[in-house]
């Protein structure tokens, strides 16, 4: 049996990630209280395997902060029941989280008339930090829009095969911000550039060109070289130590050419291994 709490800040996606799940063939319950999450793991998973063989329970602020203290006490006592239990943890920027409530004009559920939204978001975040440190995989959707963010819960989590370590090569730009859920991060800024070559300034590290140009390059299959043997030595060993979820940022200057083709790269290298792969290119629209 398998169980996926669902868990970050209020606009984050939670809805979309539980949405995404539910396709996906899990069973979805949202704001569940943690009060009740015991009773219902043995009175209701246990007693019906099969119809929640695949669970997914969203669990945010509004449960109260002593509830949460402890979830790491919880989380054992579930897995002891012989379930597979992973934390999904969902955070974005607060000025991304702003943005999105300005837009949406919706009210977030710890404002009242003497909290305002920015103090709001505040408060969750530390209500909400006992379940953010021990999260199996945390994702940062401050610069991923719907369509994108479900295709990456779907292939991140809903469709994953268990047996396998998940991995995913993010190709992002150092000057729009380094991204918030990466494991491991490796720079490609040392590397020759092939924006200072105006015919080829247009294209993308998915280009041929831009292939070509790069592949001609020592340094960059140095490079290239250098992070398969790293990740070759400690993948194994983190997916031996129960990890289900490895991202693996590759950053350039401007997230369009060095980095996107990096992540290609390494993506090819890693789907020959019988490991799930994902490409994530975070600039490219």
């Amino acid at each position: 049996m398998r169980l996926l709490i669902v868990s970050g800040l209020s606009g984050s996606g939670k809805s979309i990630a539980l949405a995404t799940l539910e396709d996906c063939g899990y069973y979805c319950i949202d704001n569940l209280p943690m009060s009740l999450l015991e009773g219902f793991i043995n009175q209701v998973m246990l007693a019906d395997p099969k119809t929640y063989n695949k669970t997914a329970i969203g669990i945010d602020a509004r449960n109260q902060s002593e509830n949460l203290v402890n979830f790491a006490d919880s989380l054992n006592l579930i897995r002891a029941k012989g379930i597979d239990c992973e934390v999904l943890y969902m955070q974005a920027e607060e000025a991304t989280l702003l943005k999105r409530y300005s837009e949406t004009r919706r009210r977030h559920p710890l404002t009242n008339n003497n909290v305002p939204l920015r103090e709001a978001l505040g408060i969750e975040k530390e209500i909400l930090k006992p379940l953010a440190r021990i999260a199996d995989l945390v994702i940062d959707t401050s610069r991923t829009h719907y369509h994108q963010l479900r295709d990456l819960i779907r292939d991140q989590v809903g469709e994953r095969n268990v047996r396998h370590i998940s991995i995913q090569f993010q190709s992002f730009g150092f000057k729009h911000g380094v991204p918030l859920d990466a494991d491991f991060m490796f720079d490609a800024r040392a590397l020759p550039n092939p924006y200072w070559v105006p015919e080829l300034r247009g294209f993308t590290g998915k280009d041929e060109l831009i292939i070509e140009f790069l592949e001609r390059e020592a340094q960059v299959r140095e490079f290239f070289e250098d992070i398969t043997r790293f990740l070759d030595r400690w993948v194994p060993r983190f997916e031996a130590e129960g990890r289900s979820y490895l991202t693996v940022a590759i950053g350039c200057t401007g997230g369009q050419h060095r980095s996107v083709y990096l992540a290609e790269a390494l993506a090819q290298h890693f789907s020959q291994q019988s490991l799930k792969v994902i490409v994530r290119h975070r600039e490219l629209r």
